[in-house]
């Protein structure tokens, strides 16, 4: 009886500390629910849940509507309470701060009890809303109240905005926010393309470090937004933890190199080049603390130092201008702009300003107008190193037209003289010219003998080995054009469904019924198949053009001594791609191997035909099992040495052995050969004066011994 009594009492208690903190009816016009909620700092982070709601004087009330907790590594917990009153069975909770480590929730609704936990590395693919916001579900009906706790850990600032919505609602605020970020990832993309261009084309390094700088401003903001992960596929707990700190600290890297090279620093402001040049010794520190595990005081140490270098480089921009260096007025224009938009969000997080959207994306459009501002700059100073090349040719112009006119002075007085001596030299003139026409022609009529000969031999042997790539390329083609627009088409309805008014679980069943329809598993196979067949085409027939290249270079000889061992290593990563993981390689390398005379690039071909037949029979009998195995055997003989190559394939019948040397002739399906590989390789060993044997049988595998002779030695037939 006491025990009842004791309970009945407690769950008294219980309910008046939920009635004595304000409720958030739903639907409620406020944007964030901050000032409607309780906080609490768990500095020992001891306290389990249950002690948690036992203990409700310990929450005091929060003063701004976005929850502020600032950088600590404490358990920071956040208490209110929702009614809902509308039409909803389902009500959400969004956090849209990314950037957070951990984030659990709990709520008690008619005294059930339930919590959830969202790491910031969690994948995106496994939460029940995939987008980088913490998004928790609260399951009221209409008339029920919630009373609901979130648990905060973090090694970087918390700002924490909270927003009470339904699904559409959620939709429409992710839909706007994602909206505005990829347009200022776009424009800032942009910007580093089109200055890397100008790099490219002028190589003026102002430019490579602005690219540098733009760049990792623009993915620091990648990272705040949570777009990082959902772009990237970062799902690792160790790099979720300090990307942020680390893009940061590379961001204020790159703002110091680009600000040693474009204000010219070392040249306009000797004196203080050596406190940048500390700032960025300690930069580096940040990043050693970083990765030693100290992620919360290289924190804190990034923030003392980007504060006191931003304005160092403020200073040092002032006095520079102050020299009448054009091109500081931007740096200062455009850094002024960033930092006071890096104030108006800094005010945000402390309530000194409201939390709108123009206060959130106040960094992203100072990133903006700074980026287009130094952009300016820059090409500010292209023309005036532009008018300072012109004025250097003009000068170089009047030098040359004074040393013109002394010449035509001194010409004029040796002409007599010349005149005195042309009769004399007139003959001999006559017989040097005719001599020299007489020696162009002759040169002329052999260098076209050499250059017909040689492209005679080019085009003989090029011919049947560049059509093969040539041809897997174009067939490639079309197929991953076609695959291409089914994913678009995938894409397309996704899009549609999501806008549909019905709920997630029907969204995702509608969503992954069209997959399994569309078959989307496998399309991803056949493109990354397409894609891999078009890399190694179109590397396969660089590597031909390559090798074109050295032999139409008549100086050199192709007859080298080269490491067979290390020929077939170089093929197999070559023909990595097509093992795919699946097919085990067996080497059996000899240590001792000698050096062979031989053409390195003629018998990589062969070994690559081999093995990507190889790995033809083996998908015929095995599939994408993991039981296919290729065997890689060395072996120095005497005066020889004998490469075998061994599959457990399907293997060749009779007739097949008898053909497989002839030109054209193919087991593999239309579009997959050309049927010149085997005979490739057959005349290639004959050409090292080498044989080659075939053992196989159907069901069982194949394998082909191949004897070269150390010793390279003409053969007469050829």
């Amino acid at each position: 009886m006491l025990r009842n009594f004791i309970l009945v009492f407690f769950l008294l208690l219980h309910t008046a500390k939920v009635w004595g903190q304000d409720v958030i009816v739903y639907p409620s016009k406020l944007k964030f629910i901050g000032k409607q909620t309780l906080v609490f700092e768990d500095k020992l982070r001891q306290y389990s849940f249950q002690e948690i709601i036992s203990n409700p004087e310990w929450f005091e009330k929060s003063k701004n509507d976005v929850v502020f907790f600032g950088v600590n590594n404490y358990d920071n917990w956040v208490k209110f309470v929702i009614k809902n009153e509308s039409n909803h069975d389902n009500i959400l909770v969004n956090i849209p701060s990314p950037q957070i480590d951990f984030v659990s929730f709990y709520y008690i609704i008619d005294n059930r009890k339930d919590s959830f936990s969202i790491a910031s590395y969690s994948p995106i693919s496994m939460r029940a809303i995939q987008h980088p916001n913490f998004v928790f579900s609260v399951p009221i009906t209409k008339g029920q109240t919630a009373e609901c706790y979130l648990k905060f850990s973090s090694n970087k600032q918390m700002s924490i905005p909270i927003q009470v919505l339904t699904d559409v609602q959620l939709v429409s605020v992710l839909s706007v926010s994602d909206s505005i970020s990829a347009l200022f990832i776009g424009v800032m993309l942009a910007m580093i393309l089109y200055n890397l261009f100008i790099f490219i084309n002028y190589r003026e390094r102002h430019y490579l470090y602005y690219c540098n700088y733009i760049f990792w401003v623009a993915f620091t903001q990648l990272v705040l937004s949570g777009l990082a992960q959902y772009i990237l596929f970062f799902e690792n707990e160790y790099i979720m933890h300090k990307l942020l700190t680390f893009s940061a600290i590379m961001s204020g890297l790159g703002t110091g190199l680009f600000a040693l090279s474009f204000l010219k620093i070392k040249e306009l402001a000797p004196k203080y080049y050596p406190f940048v040049l500390i700032f960025i010794i300690l930069e580096f520190a940040c990043i050693g603390l970083l990765f030693l595990n100290y992620d919360l005081l290289a924190y804190n140490l990034l923030n003392v130092i980007a504060g006191i270098g931003s304005f160092l480089l403020l200073f040092i921009a002032f006095k520079i201008h102050q020299k009448n260096y054009k091109p500081a007025r931007f740096f200062l224009l455009g850094f002024t702009f960033f930092l006071g938009s890096v104030v108006v969000f800094v005010l945000k997080d402390f309530g000194v300003l409201p939390y709108n959207e123009f206060t959130i994306r106040s960094v992203q459009i100072g990133s903006l107008f700074e980026s287009m501002l130094l952009s300016f700059a820059l090409a500010d100073q292209m023309n005036i190193l532009k008018k300072e090349k012109e004025l250097s040719q003009l000068q170089a112009l009047q030098a040359a037209q004074k040393n013109e006119k002394l010449i035509t002075e001194q010409n004029m007085v040796l002409e007599q003289k010349v005149n005195e001596r042309t009769y004399e030299l007139k003959t001999t003139n006559e017989d040097l010219n005719t001599t020299l026409e007489n020696l162009k022609q002759a040169q002329s009529q052999l260098v076209e003998s050499e250059k017909m000969a040689s492209l005679g031999q080019l085009t003989a042997g090029i011919a049947h080995e560049i059509n093969n790539p040539i041809n897997f390329v174009t067939s490639n083609v079309a197929p991953l054009k076609r695959d291409v627009i089914m994913v678009f088409d995938t894409i397309d309805f996704i899009e549609k469904t999501w806008r549909e008014d019905i709920s997630v679980e029907e969204k995702k069943l509608k969503i992954e019924a069209y997959k399994e329809e569309l078959d989307y598993d496998y399309l991803k196979i056949e493109i990354n198949h397409l894609l891999k067949g078009i890399y190694e085409g179109s590397s396969r027939t660089a590597e031909i053009v390559k090798g074109l290249r050295i032999f139409s270079r008549v100086d050199e000889n192709d007859l080298k001594r080269a490491d067979i061992n290390e020929g077939i290593e170089s093929t197999l990563i070559i023909a990595n791609n097509q093992l795919n993981s699946t097919i085990k390689v067996v080497k059996d390398y000899s240590q001792n191997l000698p050096l062979i005379e031989c053409y390195p690039g003629k018998l990589n071909q062969v070994f690559l035909n081999l093995i990507s037949n190889a790995i033809h029979a083996i998908r015929i009998r095995h599939g994408e099992s993991e039981n296919g195995i290729i065997t890689i055997r060395t072996k120095g003989l005497e005066n020889d040495i004998s490469i075998e190559i061994l599959d457990n394939g399907a293997g060749m019948d009779e007739n097949t052995q008898h053909k497989i040397y002839e030109p054209f002739f193919t087991t593999k399906e239309v579009g997959e050969g050309t049927g010149l590989g085997m005979s490739i390789v057959y005349n290639t060993i004959k050409k090292h004066n080498g044989y080659i044997k075939l053992v196989s049988e159907v069901g069982v595998g194949t394998s082909f011994t191949i004897t070269l002779p150390i010793i390279h030695q003409l053969n007469i037939e050829q």
